[in-house]
């Protein structure tokens, strides 16, 4: 078995074909997948996506990234959080990488997302680009070890995953550990617990090896995991049952739960 903790199946790259998505991803052994938020507009389509197809689930947050919708409060996050097969919080965090100017803003509403969480219940999935440094020192102060979660798309340091790790925080990996020159990433890859790893694809973005450059999908996650258990010099199948089990205790789904 394998899963796919970090997916955006309802973007129109994919939503578009989503039966036929769906399909291939239960077909290759993927049996459950995370399809996470990025603004509360489009949060019911997600929502309606986890209710309608067996193994997935949702999430509820606002990008670092998205400017101009409603701007959440904790409470409207708790209460979206209620829904149906919602699991967590997020993405939620910060990025720097395109912003200009005063970014307090992020900031602030990587606050307001790490109290949701703490006030709900349930974990976080934090999203950090040329912000690491604010993003922990963000984490320590709101008490995000709290509750944990996940460092979503890891791409960060060593030192930066073990200070994710201290704050009780799995680290996911994505296809850009198949790239050649993510020599840093591979590393972090061969050094995180087995116990604290989750794998993703991030679809429809960062497709692995041999797909680089085309259209993700959950099904490729399978690609995600043999690269790592390459690393790491151990059966993929040891790789796929651990990040399974890992996804399923921190969002809490019972083994045998649509």
């Amino acid at each position: 078995m394998l899963v796919d903790s970090h997916c955006h199946i309802d973007f129109p790259e994919l939503a578009t074909d989503i039966d036929a998505v769906v399909a291939r991803m239960h077909g290759s052994g993927v049996l459950h997948a995370l399809c996470v938020s990025v603004n509360l507009e489009d949060f019911p389509r997600v929502v309606g996506i986890a209710d309608r197809y067996n193994g997935v689930y949702a999430s509820v947050g606002v990008h670092p990234d998205h400017e101009g919708g409603e701007e959440p409060t904790s409470d409207r996050l708790c209460e979206l959080a209620t829904a149906h097969k919602v699991v967590a919080i997020g993405e939620t965090g910060l990025d720097y990488f395109r912003q200009r100017g005063d970014v307090e803003w992020q900031r602030e509403r990587f606050r307001t997302h790490i109290r949701a969480s703490r006030a709900c219940g349930k974990p976080l999935i934090i999203h950090t680009r040329s912000a690491a440094e604010d993003t922990i020192r963000i984490m320590g102060e709101e008490g995000a070890d709290t509750i944990g979660g996940v460092m979503h798309c890891f791409t960060e340091s060593w030192e930066v995953a073990e200070q994710a790790l201290a704050l009780n925080f799995h680290i996911s990996f994505s296809g850009i550990v198949t790239f050649k020159n993510a020599m840093q990433v591979k590393e972090v890859a061969c050094r995180v617990p087995l116990e604290r790893m989750l794998i993703e694809t991030d679809s429809p973005y960062l497709a692995p090896m041999p797909f680089r450059g085309k259209r993700n999908e959950p099904s490729y996650v399978r690609f995600v995991a043999e690269e790592i258990a390459k690393l790491r010099a151990i059966p993929v199948q040891e790789l796929a049952e651990r990040t399974s089990a890992n996804f399923l205790r921190l969002f809490r789904i019972p083994q045998n739960c649509a």
